[in-house]
Formats: C-alpha cells, structure tokens, sequence
C-alpha cells in the first residue's frame, strides 16, 4: 500500500500534466494503472557531457528486466551486482536511444542506486558540444507495461523543455 501511494505522489508532483494517477474500474473502484519512468537529459556545457538520469519505479523495472532475462531480478538487494550492472545498461541502451543533431550517440553507463521505490539509472555521453537537436526514443517498460507513460525533461544551455510519451509512442524531438 505504501508502495503504491508513493506512485500515486510521486505522478501527481513529477506531471504538472494532469494526468489522472487513479481511474474508475469496474463498479466504481479505485484501480491503479499509472506506470511512470522520468528520464533526466541535461548538457553540462563545461565539460561537454550529456548526463542522463533514468528514475524507474523498482517493481516496475524488475518487472520488464525479468520478462526480458527470463530469470527473477532483484534491485534492491541483487545477488551479484555486477550481473545486474549489466542487466540494467543493456536494457537501458535498448530502449533509450539519442541521436544528437542526427547523430546517433553511444551511451555510456555509469551505474544505479536505489531510493525509496525506485532505481536511478546513470548514463552518460562524453565529448559533444551544446547540441541544436536532440531526438529521442524512449520505450523503457512498454514491453512490460501497455500503460507506461515515459516523462522526459532535457536542458541545454540553461534552457528547459518537457514532454510525456504513453505507450505506444516513443519518440521525441527537442530543438534548442
């Protein structure tokens, strides 16, 4: 319960949307069909990176990981680190791809951690200038979740844009 809650919080103040976190089901019961990611891209001009920050809720994300491996995940206390390191880069390059100024980059993955309910993910493109175009495709969950809503805010040169993908739709194109 308190997990859930935590969800519903954490939509209400991570969407200045709208979005509903609780619908009516059947005979007027609360259900709860929110699954939420929020990916975090900002271009820090003084050492010409693009650091990207990808918040999962950890159910959710075992979820996806162990539909994908086929063998039970377990993020807040994995048996072998390592092997999960690499669980969760492999699923994020492959469902978060970047192109800059239609280019596409290499992400380089610099770990996770957890907090509360949810896993930060790290990545990280070295080397690139202030791009004028970054374009997006994000589908982190939808093989799990057909109600996944992906929230992604990307700043370059102090400037701020915000979009919200649900499923299916999965790209997104920012112009700085």
């Amino acid at each position: 319960m308190a997990a859930q809650l935590f969800k519903w919080l954490f939509v209400m103040l991570a969407t200045s949307v709208g979005t509903t976190a609780w619908q009516q089901g059947a005979k007027g019961s609360l259900i709860h069909p929110l699954y939420v990611s929020v990916t975090e891209i900002n271009h820090n001009a003084a050492d010409k990176n693009l650091e990207i920050s990808c918040k999962i809720f950890t159910d959710d994300f075992e979820t996806a990981l162990t539909k994908v491996t086929g063998s039970k995940i377990d993020l807040f206390n994995p048996k072998d680190r390592q092997l999960a390191e690499k669980q969760v880069a492999a699923y994020i390059k492959k469902h978060l791809i970047i192109k800059l100024d239609n280019k596409p980059v290499n992400l380089e993955f610099l770990g996770f951690e957890r907090e509360n309910e949810a896993v930060w993910s790290y990545l990280q493109v070295a080397g690139v200038p202030a791009p004028k175009k970054i374009e997006i495709n994000n589908d982190l969950l939808y093989d799990a979740f057909d109600q996944q809503i992906n929230l992604m805010h990307v700043s370059v040169g102090g400037n701020r844009k915000s979009t919200k993908l649900n499923y299916p739709d999965a790209g997104a194109s920012f112009q700085f």
